[in-house]
């Protein structure tokens, strides 16, 4: 039954989450929402709700390992396993106006996620930071696009379904995602329990690569039909989302505890990834994550999977 409900949790998850966005997308077309709020805000916190929903259900069930590691885990597969991949299938040309700005702003947050953990504990107060820095993340983000005259951006999206199919989407995704979190997280403690690893192991690997999978796909499918143009400043938007949004509003509910080897390893690794991310862009002005980048990506996410077991 376990195996189950973790298959069943991550269709919950992938299916509300697409339905969360779809929902919230045509809602804020029937509030005259602009496209560039849509595709900072809504699009931004709807990807990033799966991860949300289980490291919230995880905390609460008394599973901060789960918790913390599916943040981890899913920004290492982000980078590692989805971009290398996606790389692989096609180089991926870096425009350097999309991500200068949003890999600085990754690794600042990742390496204050680093400090806040120090005294493997991240309460209250260190949850309002995440919250406050993701609110000036958005509105940075929205002033950006703003300057730069972006004005298809600026214009009103039409709502592909009326207002009650609107709110029916995003309420059903909303119960579709605490379900789904739930239903993933039991399965997934109760199978690490069964092959005798810790909530962190099953978490930095199943959970997380199953909450990925939606940007694998998307990325995927981009790649296919060439269109990887933004594509990486999404990528290192996401990880932004999942440490500021996830973390932070996790925090903010409920203190959560961090395993030592979360600080000693995995955490190590997320920032080293990132750091791997830039020096495969270098120089700016020209670059390109190629497919040999993106074969040295996937052999590091499979050295770290098998790592982190073997540890």
């Amino acid at each position: 039954m376990d195996y189950i409900f973790l298959f069943l949790g991550f269709v919950l998850l992938m299916f509300s989450g697409d339905f969360l966005v779809r929902g919230s997308v045509s809602l804020a077309g029937h509030f005259k929402v602009s496209r560039l709020v849509i595709g900072v805000v809504v699009v931004s916190f709807g990807t990033s709700a799966p991860e949300l929903f289980v490291s919230l259900d995880a905390a609460l069930m008394g599973h901060p390992d789960i918790a913390l590691g599916n943040v981890i885990g899913s920004n290492i597969a982000n980078i590692a396993l989805v971009l290398g991949l996606t790389a692989i299938i096609l180089p991926i040309k870096v425009r350097k106006s999309a991500i200068q700005f949003d890999w600085t702003v990754m690794i600042s947050v990742s390496l204050l996620f680093l400090v806040f953990c120090l005294d493997l504990k991240l309460q209250l107060y260190e949850g309002v930071i995440f919250c406050i820095l993701l609110f000036a993340f958005v509105y940075r983000s929205i002033h950006k696009s703003r300057k730069e005259k972006l004005k298809t951006l600026e214009e009103s999206v039409k709502p592909k379904f009326n207002l009650f199919i609107s709110i029916l989407f995003v309420l059903a995704a909303g119960v579709g995602l605490i379900y789904g979190a739930q239903l993933l997280v039991k399965g997934a403690s109760n199978i690490a329990k069964e092959i005798g690893v810790d909530d962190r192991i099953i978490s930095i690997t199943v959970i997380a690569l199953g909450t990925s999978l939606p940007e694998l796909a998307t990325s995927i499918a981009a790649a296919i039909r060439k269109e990887l143009d933004i594509f990486i400043g999404n990528i290192i938007g996401s990880n932004i989302f999942n440490i500021l949004a996830v973390i932070g509003f996790t925090s903010v509910v409920k203190q959560i505890n961090v395993n030592p080897m979360v600080l000693k390893f995995d955490m190590w690794w997320m920032i080293g990834i990132s750091l791997l991310l830039f020096l495969f862009i270098l120089p700016l002005r020209r670059a390109t994550i190629s497919r040999w980048k993106g074969f040295v990506f996937v052999a590091i996410y499979i050295i770290y999977i098998y790592l982190a077991f073997a540890l």
